[in-house]
């Protein structure tokens, strides 16, 4: 933005010369414009923006464009790419760009913006993570005004007013800003002669310089300065500020030089499930106020953050399956699980204190006992609700919390009542209130209901957890540790959200994940899929309250399953398991398509293929008494499955109630395979909402119905099935993620990581570099083709790295799981034929953990349960116990415990050390300024990996090689 001081005593005028430019490659047939919140600049219709015009300079693509506008022009503006039509194509990440120009501008004068296209990746800086924690400062600098002398310049007519202007969120108290160059008012290159800029707020610095023609093109960098003596020189190449007088005269210049090019900052954290904490104060499973000793104990072994998974509320089903943490009763709601009842009141009664050291001793368990330990905190809290409650209800904290709370806490309550006087959270089965309406709600919640007091319980326990849970988040930001949350993808169907916003969800779906890493035959979560069209309407308003609500507490967020929001993969709601699905959106092969291809025959390509040799095969002698309880013969030797048993839920439902067949054959877990592949027997899904529509099965070249095909029919949908996949989608995915995500990163200024394994579209990875999402990398699940482990050393700035996660088996149980593996990676690692240790020794750990801190990632984040492994006298539980899910198991227990606590943790000093030390030797902290000029001159392997990782992040930056200003290095820096 344009200082509105500068330039004061000018005389005024009416119209004045803007002119746009940018340097940015294009793909042919592209395009870029600006558009503004003014009407010469379109008033944000991108079909009237102005469209700037392409011209070389040097290796550069410069684009440019000017209009007049009055002296008084102000407004907002952001450039895009567009195509022949000025469809858009993308635009600019971050915030919307400011203008406002000077005072004083005389008529006819030109006025050149010269600016750099925004990336995802420059607005991370200004992120709650950094700005708020990493960077945070105890002291704040004062806003000056330029003191540069402007007065009569009309006079001079060879001289140009540059304004340099420069982002900087990371700066140490007592350290200035300068701009040195190639020229006398750059103090050629001299930091002492140079230009010290001022701060303008919001991280930015900016200073105004007087140039003379023949000072043009000018070479310069920015440095910070400190005292004594210290100073700090931006990395890479120089840039340069060129003017070609013979085709314009701009006598004012403003070069918003986006963020100053420092060596990526790199991060180190840990990651534990809230339940998975131990305490020496919980009673049986962690709770909120236990991030404060966790947080301490990431501060004393060099960590920068604490990452959890979800804490909402997801009391769904009133037993240890609700211990699920991605299936929310609500989104907004947190966990009753993770509250201490000892912190509700300091006015407890001796016999609600026995109550709760009881508890602690009973529950002071190997693993959480889920039931055991939501049944004993409600019971304890209820009596402490019943003294307390007054009190509570009429102080100005509570009254606060419920005015800004109020519209997802009333529905939330009155939920839980209805849950419990019905017995169930399938709202359907709730009679009149199945149906949600505000007047039914109002007069539930109402204070003279004769269910106030069960549904205000609901307010005091969401009221003490925002509390509890606010003081750890706090005292983590106060700490300098970022407190990373997760946001699930999906709601559990039988939640307040689905009752409260039904018009959101197609709750005759199911969402899953096509088979992976994790499961051959897919994965069926349960969530119903979102109706995104619905959700548009009001520009995605419950997505935007959720991220609201999360940043309440979090300054960084694990976006679970991102390519959800690329695409999502979509069930039936009869489907058990997650093979027989289909992408939505996606582009179906159409009736007539196939048809053109030589294929007509739907009925047995899209029905269960199933020959009576196939029975044979599947149930030997027995296949007679399976075919008369679930087929029909509609042929000879073909059969399909009758009407009451042809879904996968009837089959299993079928086989419960046959309990002789159970008796006589195979399990019913084996049965109920067996017959699931018969179900699944199909070559394409005929879409259940539009009958000539269809899509190609997953893996249908395992199936014997697709093998059966003539060899015509084998190739035409062989090659149909991996365009569907592979390509035909790419562009409607690719537009359906930046309809969404932009929407979820605008919504909160907290850090955002996608969790992006799984198959992975193409479109993906431009996306998030585009829009500055933060990726994930597991070793043994790399993206990398042809890859069995993902090297480290080879990730992207981009990533978050780590040995394992929530979904998998820990480092230790994973070394020892495979013998024949454990040698490969040995192999490859280490670079030797020895045999490795049986067990994941300390020394394995330290190895593995080691190429994790040293990668270029912006983060490396551990489980906790591998960081254990450095020490021996940690290793005393069996490495299975230490996973956390099983994602081939629907039904999973989520109760894992640590085995110690972390009182324990913090005493063990050597324990601390051993991370510090791999956290620090990595470089993963702020690197100091230089005390000199040896700062150009080094060429240790440490600081070449370093700017490896800054030309790393650098070419990132670049979607579609927007240019960055650079010649050859300044040949000296003089400092004072």
């Amino acid at each position: 933005m344009v200082n509105p001081g500068l330039f004061q005593g000018i005389k005024k005028s009416n119209s004045v010369t803007l002119s746009f430019r940018i340097p940015y490659y294009t793909h042919w047939g592209q395009h870029l414009l600006v558009c503004g919140s003014e009407p010469v600049l379109g008033s944000w219709n991108v079909k009237k923006g102005l469209l700037l015009s392409p011209s070389h300079q040097g290796d550069e693509l410069i684009w440019s464009g000017s209009l007049s506008v009055s002296a008084s022009f102000a407004g907002e503006y952001s450039y895009y790419v567009v195509d022949d039509e000025r469809n858009v194509l993308r635009w600019e990440a971050g915030k919307k760009r400011k203008l406002l120009l000077p005072n004083g501008i005389q008529n006819g004068e030109l006025v050149e913006l010269h600016d750099l296209w925004q990336t995802g990746s420059d607005d991370l800086p200004l992120r709650s993570a950094f700005k708020d924690v990493i960077f945070r400062r105890s002291w704040n600098p004062e806003v000056e005004r330029s003191r540069e002398e402007t007065e009569n310049l009309t006079a001079q007519e060879d001289v140009v007013i540059v304004q340099f202007r420069i982002c900087c969120p990371k700066i140490e108290k007592d350290t200035e800003i300068y701009v040195i160059g190639s020229s006398l008012k750059l103090g050629k290159w001299k930091i002492q002669d140079g230009l010290k800029l001022n701060y303008a707020g919001e991280s930015v610095w900016q200073a105004e310089s007087l140039m003379h023609r023949d000072d043009f093109p000018v070479q310069y960098r920015y440095c910070k300065y400190g005292k004594p003596g210290k100073f700090g020189l931006e990395i890479g190449s120089n840039r340069e500020l060129f003017v070609d007088f013979s085709t314009s005269q701009p006598k004012y210049i403003v070069l918003s030089d986006g963020l100053m090019r420092e060596i990526p900052w790199r991060g180190a954290g840990v990651a534990i499930p809230m339940f998975s904490v131990r305490s020496e104060a919980d009673l049986g499973v962690g709770e909120f106020l236990d991030l404060k000793l966790l947080v301490d104990w990431a501060v004393e072994s060099g960590f920068h953050l604490v990452q959890l998974l979800p804490i909402n509320d997801t009391s769904v089903h009133g037993m240890w399956w609700d211990s699920y943490p991605y299936s929310s009763l609500s989104v907004f709601a947190l966990h009753p699980l993770y509250l201490r009842v000892q912190a509700l009141t300091e006015n407890i009664s001796a016999d609600v204190k026995h109550e709760i050291q009881q508890a602690r001793e009973h529950l002071d368990g190997k693993h959480v006992d889920y039931e055991a330990t939501m049944a004993a905190k409600l019971s304890i809290a209820k009596k402490i609700y019943s003294q307390d409650r007054e009190i509570t209800f009429s102080s100005t904290a509570f009254q606060n919390f419920f005015s800004e709370n109020q519209e997802w806490l009333k529905p939330y309550a009155a939920f839980c009542f209805l849950r419990d006087f019905f017995e169930t959270s399938d709202h359907s089965q709730w009679g009149r209130f199945s149906l949600f309406s505000k007047d039914k709600l109002e007069k539930l919640v109402q204070k003279d209901s004769l269910c106030y007091d069960i549904i205000s319980f609901h307010y005091y326990i969401q009221f003490h957890l925002h509390k509890q849970l606010s003081e750890s988040s706090e005292y983590a930001r106060k700490k300098g540790v970022v407190l990373k949350g997760d946001l699930p993808i999906g709601v559990d169907r039988n939640s307040v959200d689905t009752w409260v916003y039904p018009n959101l969800f197609r709750m005759n779906t199911s969402t899953g994940a096509p088979p992976d890493y994790f499961d051959k035959n897919g994965q069926n979560w349960g969530f119903p899929t979102y109706n995104w069209e619905e959700m548009s309407k009001d520009n995605y308003a419950w997505w935007r309250a959720r991220l609201t609500q999360m940043a309440k507490y979090f300054t960084a967020y694990r976006i679970d399953h991102i390519l959800g929001f690329f695409r999502i993969w979509e069930l039936p709601d009869h489907a058990m398991t997650g093979l027989c699905g289909k992408f939505r959106p996606s582009i179906a092969l159409s009736q007539e398509e196939l048809e053109r291809e030589g294929i007509w025959d739907f009925d047995r390509l899209s029905q269960p293929y199933i020959r009576q040799n196939f029975l044979q095969e599947k149930f030997g002698a027995s296949w007679v008494i399976i075919a008369s309880k679930f087929l029909d013969e509609y042929q000879k030797d073909h059969y399909k499955f009758k009407e009451e048993c042809n879904t996968e839920k009837k089959v299993a439902s079928k086989l419960k109630s046959c309990l002789e067949i159970s008796t006589l054959l195979e399990s019913e877990e084996i049965l109920r395979r067996n017959l699931f592949d018969l179900l699944q027997n199909i070559v394409l899904i005929r879409d259940p909402e539009d009958s000539k529509k269809f899509y190609p099965r997953f893996n249908l070249e395992d199936t014997s119905s697709f093998n059966d095909l003539d060899e015509h029919s084998k190739n035409v949908v062989k090659r149909l099935y991996y365009d569907y996949y592979f390509h035909r989608q790419e562009t409607l995915w690719r537009q359906n993620a930046l309809k969404t995500l932009p929407v979820l990163l605008s919504s909160s200024d907290m850090l955002a990581c996608g969790e992006d394994l799984g198959m992975i579209p193409s479109c993906v990875h431009p996306v998030m570099q585009e829009l500055g999402l933060i990726g994930l990398r597991i070793q043994r699940m790399p993206n990398e083709p042809g890859l069995e482990f993902g090297i480290p050393s080879q990730y992207s700035y981009m990533t978050v790295c780590a040995p394992s996660c929530h979904d998998c088996s820990t480092l230790r149980a994973w070394w020892e799981e495979d013998q024949e593996r454990r040698l490969r990676f040995f192999k490859a690692f280490v670079g030797t034929d020895s045999v490795p240790p049986d067990e994941c020794t300390p020394e394995v750990a330290h190895f593995i953990l080691r190429q994790h801190v040293e990668a270029p990632s912006m983060w490396s984040i551990f489980p906790l349960q591998d960081l254990l492994v450095l020490r021996e006298e940690y290793m005393t539980r069996p490495a299975v116990e230490e996973t956390i899910n099983d994602p081939t198991n629907p039904k999973h227990y989520w109760r894992y415990r640590v085995h110690v606590t972390l009182e324990s943790l913090l005493k063990d000093k050597e324990h601390i050390a051993s991370i510090k030390n791999l956290v620090q030797a990595s470089g993963r902290s702020c690197p100091p300024l230089e005390d000199d000029e040896s700062q150009l001159d080094k060429s240790t392997t440490h600081v070449d990996t370093l700017q490896k990782i800054a030309e790393t992040r650098k070419e990132e930056t670049q979607i579609d090689s927007p240019v960055n200003n650079g010649i050859p290095v300044a040949e000296a820096v003089t400092v004072p």
